[in-house]
This record gives structure tokens, sequence and C-alpha cells, in this order.
């Protein structure tokens, strides 16, 4: 299996084993998801503008791959060597930063940044389940999930 390959399916590893990971979220003790929501973006827009986007195209440094020995009832021989390409990645540069200035907007409107674990198929069926649920929030527990939805916001399940 050729490295490309093999750091194709690491690549695909990794992201499969982080969208089983904990969900990032800001929690503010009183607050409903649709405060939380708009006050994010408006701390995500002001990061923006102070640190926009910089993209940097950066390369790899390329890899040399030696020749291989053959050897036979005639004796041996070295192949010949060959260089590949590291190829080239972008890096936005001002990513750190923006973040830095995210939770520090939303810390000075009053919340905390946490990770919480993603919540199941089966907690979120019980949850639509029940009727006239108050969206308002009840407060952490242990049983408290977060659900990422289509629209790039994380809701906070309160516990089932």
């Amino acid at each position: 299996m050729s490295r490309f390959h093999l750091a194709t399916a690491f690549s695909f590893v990794v992201l499969g084993l982080a969208s089983c990971g904990p969900l990032p979220v800001y929690y503010r003790p009183g607050n409903d998801q649709t405060r939380t929501n708009s006050d994010t973006l408006t701390c995500k827009v002001a990061a923006l503008k102070d640190a926009p986007v910089a993209n940097q195209i950066r390369q790899r440094p390329p890899v040399y791959y030696p020749g291989r020995q053959y050897c036979n009832a005639g004796g041996c021989w070295t192949g010949p060597g060959y260089w590949v390409d590291g190829g080239t990645y972008t890096v936005d540069v001002n990513q750190g930063l923006r973040s830095q200035l995210e939770q520090r907007c939303m810390a000075q409107k009053g919340y905390q940044h946490l990770e919480l674990p993603r919540c199941t198929k089966e907690q979120i069926a019980k949850l639509q389940s029940l009727p006239g649920r108050n969206r308002r929030d009840a407060g952490l527990s242990q049983e408290s999930c977060a659900v990422l939805q289509s629209n790039g916001t994380t809701v906070i399940l309160p516990p089932l």
C-alpha cells in the first residue's frame, strides 16, 4: 500500500473519531439556546473583524525513497531511488487568535466554554417525544449532552 493511501486511510479514521468526541459549547445558567446562539454569532463576527482569515500556502518537504536491492542467482543490484513531492496545504494563521477573541468575548458576556458529550440518537428521540419541553436551561448535570445542528449551531440538551 502506498504512503498516499495510508495517509488517506489514517485521515478518515481521525475524522471518524473526531465526530465521536465531545462538542465544544458555550453555557450560561438561565439562558435559552436562542440567546446563546445570538451571542455566539455576535462574538464570532467581532472576532472575524479583529482577526480576519489570513490563509497562507505552505509546502511540505519532498521525501526521498532510496532504491531497493534486488538479488537473484546472478548477483545483486540496487534500483534507483526516487523523490515524492511533499504536497502543499493551506493554513489560516489567524485561526488561533480568532478563537481566543471569540472565547474572550463570550466570557465577557458571562459564558463558560465547556465540552459536552454528543447526544445519542436514543437521547434525542426521547427528548423529542416529551410534550411541551421547556427550552429554558434547567442547569447542567452529568447526563447533559450536545447536538451539532445542520446550521452549525450546537444545542445543549438537558438531562433526560
